[in-house]
């Protein structure tokens, strides 16, 4: 199943096309649709993993988030022990 695309117009940097033109013309990437679309969704995730890091980041300054983790980990401390003697 092929997924759907639309026509997307940029403008970019002479050196950036000229780049681009080089890693093509030597067969490095498929296509430079391809390898633009590559490269946003990496620097679309890399954005999404900066953002979670910022979150986790301001958890671990509640107060009431780290009494939750605390009381998850004594909750399942027992679990845990008798899973560890299980697997030995």
């Amino acid at each position: 199943m092929a997924t759907k695309t639309k026509k997307a117009t940029f403008n970019l940097h002479t050196d950036v096309l000229a780049a681009l033109d080089e890693v093509m013309s030597q067969g490095k990437v498929k296509s430079k649709n391809t390898f633009v679309e590559r490269a946003l969704l990496k620097e679309l995730n890399e954005m999404r993993r900066q953002e979670r890091q910022k979150l986790w980041e301001e958890a671990a300054q509640d107060p009431l988030f780290l009494k939750d983790i605390e009381e998850i980990e004594i909750a399942f401390r027992s679990a845990d022990a008798e899973t560890a003697r299980e697997i030995r």
